[in-house]
């Protein structure tokens, strides 16, 4: 679910996160005394995170953090299954598909409101789909509006190809989407919280489109920074940017609600002082444990709850870099690296040793990938074919001070690798670089860079929102032109019978696995970790997680 840093925005407000913590230690406690009487379970619930949402409208957000406050505070017609990446209904019970793929009717649950009072009904969900449609100018840029930009191909104002037609008001709890053209992860897509159904009297009274700026350095609405309305268990109370988001449960929620009562989403920048809050009692929990640290919490007690994997950690080739042109030296590369090893040595329990670049559970995986088994001799006598008898210098990019769901540990992997490599005769040229801004938009900017660590974390299950995402069109990160690659995605999107669909996919990760664009090395396992009050939690291949389902012991 989650976009790399380059696609996100900044507030130019942000103070530092692990400052506000230490000004706002001690302030716990107070919180919680009047959360209940004595006895009574404490019903807030602090969570450490790791920086601010960057916007509280969660069409125009893109990464983990932002996304974890939406899904409080918001709810789509399509959700997910607990412990599942599939779809499912939750604000339409049900919906039915033509056969033609191209029109969606969605039954809607019914006595839902929003937050403000407003109905949820139809007019409410051809509002939400009818605004994504007509953003205009910065709205429609990708560090905004990305995933329907990405998914939805177009606007009212450039149709071309747009997969969006129409939405039609069949009756006050049914509502009708036409497509232009075939989206076959259609429904998929919707679960993600940037299509999430949000008040249409609150995007107009507090000017939710009204976004300025740049495409570089867009600036928020007035509904972004502190009016947001949806149908979710928690409704907003306040944001201090740098140091808190506090939401309460909503009242007259549709669902049940749980021990959970209030939360606060306290920024905690660096993950060494996350695990201290924890250890001191100032936070309930906190997300990206370190492998060595989740060993030990659970051995002091803590609860340690890790996530199916549903991530891909890849070594990347830019193929403007001559050598790296050669289909040999890449398979030599993929031959030299030990991913047993790798992972073992250096990656969370739970992570699985990946061969293609979707995890298992995705349809469209392929169990009789081609392979390329650890081989060191075999790697250098292929050099030597493809004319580097003795090896060559190679620029290896890694990021530095971050840890991802797909990468807790870059600096650990890095130098993992770069042994393997070595040992074939591939000397390493290091190359880290901040994660922020600096790493991603040198890989993904520009053709300043030669392998590189890089990853994702799945949205949703479909195979176009891992094989599209990397390898749909022409991109700087990979530096090839593969027209017959690109045009057999472009099918597969458009297939509209997922039966169909499978065994194209299947094919096209035998073509992505013969072609060698990267390296496809781990599906990383993320972990968790929670207070002792904390009995379960519910987690999430694809981070749906709802704190209303949180349970609590104290």
């Amino acid at each position: 679910m989650s976009r790399p840093a380059s696609r996100r925005r900044t507030l130019a407000a942000l103070a530092g996160g692990t400052a506000a913590v230490v000004a706002l230690v001690g302030c716990v406690q107070s919180d919680r005394d009047d959360s209940g009487e004595a006895g009574d379970v404490d019903s807030t619930f602090v969570f450490a995170a790791s920086s601010d949402p960057a916007s509280l409208d969660p069409a125009f957000a893109s990464d983990g953090e932002t996304f974890r406050v939406s899904r409080q505070m918001f709810e789509g017609l399509v959700g997910v299954e607990p412990g599942t990446a599939d779809p499912a209904p939750l604000l339409a019970e049900s919906w039915e598909q033509s056969e033609d793929g191209l029109s969606y009717t969605f039954a809607l649950k019914e006595g839902v409101t929003f937050h403000d009072g407003t109905d949820f009904d139809a007019e409410a969900v051809c509002f939400n789909f009818d605004r994504w449609y007509n953003f205009t100018g910065v709205a429609q840029a990708d560090s905004m509006a990305y995933y329907y930009s990405s998914l939805f191909q177009g606007y009212a104002d450039s149709p071309e190809n747009a997969v969006y037609a129409s939405c039609t008001v069949d009756d006050d709890l049914s509502a009708t989407v036409t497509l232009a053209k075939p989206f076959a992860g259609f429904i998929a897509a919707l679960s993600l919280p940037a299509f999430a159904m949000q008040s249409p009297t609150a995007l107009q009274e507090f000017n939710a489109d009204d976004v300025g700026g740049t495409a570089e350095a867009p600036t928020l609405s007035e509904y972004a920074e502190g009016h947001p309305v949806g149908t979710g268990p928690f409704s907003f109370d306040s944001w201090e940017v740098g140091a808190q988001l506090q939401l309460s449960a909503y009242p007259d929620y549709w669902g049940e609600q749980g021990d959970v009562q209030e939360i606060i989403f306290r920024v905690i920048d660096d993950p060494t002082a996350r695990r201290q809050a924890l250890e001191a009692g100032d936070v309930d929990g906190y997300d990206l444990v370190s492998p060595a640290d989740a060993a030990a919490l659970e051995d002091d007690g803590y609860l340690i709850e890790s996530r199916d994997p549903f991530t891909i950690l890849y070594l990347g080739m830019n193929q403007q870099v001559p050598e790296l042109q050669d289909v040999r030296v890449r398979q030599a590369i993929t031959m030299a690296i030990d991913r047993d090893q790798l992972v073992s040595q250096t990656l969370p329990e739970g992570t699985e040793v990946a061969n293609q670049f979707i995890p298992p559970s995705v349809a469209g995986y392929n169990d009789d990938v081609t392979e390329y088994a650890y081989d060191p001799e075999a790697a250098r006598a292929l050099l030597a074919e493809a004319g580097y008898p003795d090896g060559f210098t190679l620029q290896f990019n890694y990021p530095t001070n971050v840890s991802r769901p797909y990468m807790p540990n870059p600096e650990e992997i890095f130098t993992n690798i770069s042994a393997q490599l070595e040992e074939i005769g591939i000397t390493v040229d290091p190359q880290p670089n901040a994660w922020s801004p600096d790493y991603l938009d040198r890989i993904q900017g520009g053709s300043d860079h030669g392998i590189h660590l890089l990853g994702w974390t799945g949205d949703y299950n479909d195979t176009d929102n891992f094989l599209g995402v990397f390898f749909g069109g022409e991109s700087p990160e990979w530096g090839f032109d593969n027209e017959q690659l690109f045009s057999d995605l472009a099918a597969a999107r458009a297939e509209p019978d997922l039966d169909a669909q499978i065994p194209l996919y299947e094919a096209i990760n035998e073509e992505v696995a013969t072609f060698i664009p990267g390296v496809p090395l781990a599906h990383p396992a993320p972990s968790l970790a929670f207070a002792e009050r904390v009995e379960s939690y519910p987690t999430s291949p694809v981070n749906d997680e709802v704190f209303n389902a949180i349970v609590l012991t104290s």
